[in-house]
């Protein structure tokens, strides 16, 4: 925190970060995009230790956030608690969570010197590159979310990210603080064997379990052992409350009490953010009373159950990138009474060109309810199948309309909306890009 750098290394720097700026300012100039990732990606060929250089001048400290769902919701709140403090926060929130993006996030904070004047760095960091960063950036705290089955064509299962992580996190300073969530068993286990200051944030509200394990689960073996693990209860996925028979391994200690919390937005899986955010906060010193007030007035992420109106009509953007996150969203959408859903689902690199996913997701409770479903993007069809497979009988009630136009189809699904409901749109990552960019005439990256 707060190193100085030799003098050699400051000319590099500041090279790298002239060049870096330049490239920023022709691309937003000529609205080529944001700018989130290719001025990192220069800066870097310039000076490779960029990242290290930059994350040692962050006053207080870099708190990395990790996990497959949730990273950029529970990073925008922990910001957003720290600017309320009066800090400066420097944050990749575009959600560009690759090095590349990383980079460019802190040299957004920089001047022409390569002098980075901020107070926390809060970082969302891809779970698979987390290894590779951990050794620049020397994080203060770091919140490892959750764990489950993303983008099958770049990552292996949930239980060789976590050995990696493990391995990498035992050899980080002693005063590192590591926040995992108690109700993943690879997270809890994970926190266990850590030598490291280990805090746990995670639910103890049995009203909230549901009424099975979902086909989507990702993981109910004991981490230590290999045995099945005993529930008492499941909050989702893989998340709950669970000791193992065989070798007594069982879920740690949260340090909050969670019923003691409130959230504000919508889905139980947003507790979790919020909780992690709260803990986070706790352990930097700010006061509970500032961190409940922002909580209650906090407004989503983009894209993350964030709400919208357009042409006097309700939307709501929920994020839908895996099955477990899917999952929820649908859970979501069945506890309430709107009756219009426009699903969009894209194959491309932020979003994982296996789509195979789509048949681990419980669409059949999206279909028993009935109403209009809209599906539109570049695998319209095979999301349509999918739809038409949860279908107990051809006389459903379901109205299924397929449109590949994505413009059309979010116009048709807003014309089957009514004006006292709320269009709910389901999207893929790259897919939400796209739907943002249609209803608000604006691009995010």
């Amino acid at each position: 925190m707060g190193n100085k750098i030799q003098f050699i290394d400051r000319l590099r720097l500041g090279f790298a970060v002239s060049v870096a700026k330049s490239v920023t300012f022709i691309v937003r100039s000529l609205r080529l995009g944001a700018a989130s990732v290719l001025p990192g990606s220069i800066a870097r060929r310039i000076e490779p230790r960029i990242l290290e250089l930059l994350s040692q001048q962050v006053k207080n400290g870099v708190i990395l956030i990790a996990g497959t769902n949730g990273k950029t919701t529970t990073a925008l709140l922990l910001c957003t608690i720290l600017e309320r403090k009066g800090y400066r926060v420097t944050h990749n929130s575009t959600g560009a969570n690759l090095e590349n993006g990383l980079m460019t996030a802190l040299l957004e904070s920089t001047n022409l010197l390569g002098t980075l004047n901020t107070d926390y760095a809060i970082l969302e960091v891809d779970e698979n590159i987390v290894p590779r960063v951990l050794k620049p950036l020397q994080p203060r705290i770091i919140l490892c979310l959750n764990l489950f089955r993303d983008q099958l064509d770049r990552y292996g299962e949930v239980d060789t990210i976590s050995k990696r992580w493990t391995k990498v996190i035992s050899t980080l300073p002693a005063e590192t603080v590591v926040i995992p969530n108690a109700d993943d068993p690879t997270l809890s286990n994970l926190g266990q064997q850590l030598p490291q200051r280990v805090l746990f944030f995670g639910l103890n509200e049995p009203a909230n379990y549901l009424e099975a394990i979902p086909h989507a689960v990702d993981s109910i073996y004991c981490p230590k052992c290999g045995h099945s693990l005993d529930y008492k209860g499941v909050y989702l996925s893989h998340l709950g409350d669970f000791t193992c028979p065989q070798c007594g391994f069982t879920k740690s200690k949260p340090t909050l009490e969670s019923s003691e919390w409130s959230q504000i937005l919508v889905g139980l899986y947003n507790k979790y953010n919020t909780l992690a955010a709260a803990t986070a906060a706790i352990e930097l010193g700010v006061d509970e009373a500032t961190i409940r007030d922002t909580i209650n007035n906090f407004q989503a992420a983009f894209g993350r159950a964030e709400d919208l109106v357009i042409n006097g009509k309700r939307v709501r953007i929920l994020l839908s990138k895996n099955p477990v996150g899917t999952n929820e969203t649908i859970r979501v959408v069945t506890q309430s009474t709107d009756k219009t859903t426009l699903l969009v689902l894209n194959d491309r690199t932020p979003d994982g060109t296996d789509v195979s996913w789509i048949w681990d997701v419980d669409t059949e409770k999206l279909v028993e309810r009935g109403g209009t479903l809209v599906v539109s993007g570049d695998r319209v069809y095979d999301m349509a199948l999918r739809l038409r497979y949860s279908q107990k009988s051809p006389e459903s009630s379901i109205n299924l309309i397929v449109e590949e136009d994505l413009r059309q189809a979010i116009a048709t699904a807003l014309e089957h909306t009514p004006d006292n409901e709320t269009l709910h749109i389901l999207p893929t990552y790259s897919a939400m890009l796209e739907v943002r960019e249609v209803l608000t005439g604006r691009k995010i990256l």
